[in-house]
């Protein structure tokens, strides 16, 4: 019973940190056309001031779908293309 518990939640936990870690970069905001709950992606379209990016993040469920929300992040890397 104990071993089954630590396997559904370890189970979780890498469910969890894989859906975190899928953070992608698009150039405009209309690039993304299926944001799922929870999952976060970086917009570069220059809206931010220097150093930051902007990141729209699936916040909650409605009746027509995932409701984004976004705000200015610290840049963690070198600008890419």
């Amino acid at each position: 019973m104990l071993l089954r518990r630590a396997t559904c939640l370890s189970l979780l936990i890498s469910i969890a940190l894989a859906t975190a870690a899928r953070a992608g970069a698009v150039g405009r905001e209309q690039d993304i056309v299926d944001l799922k709950l929870g999952q976060r992606v970086q917009v570069d379209d220059g809206t931010c001031p220097a150093g930051q990016v902007k990141e729209v993040r699936g916040a909650r469920m409605t009746d027509k779908g995932v409701a984004r929300t976004s705000a200015c992040v610290p840049r963690l890397g070198p600008k890419t293309k």
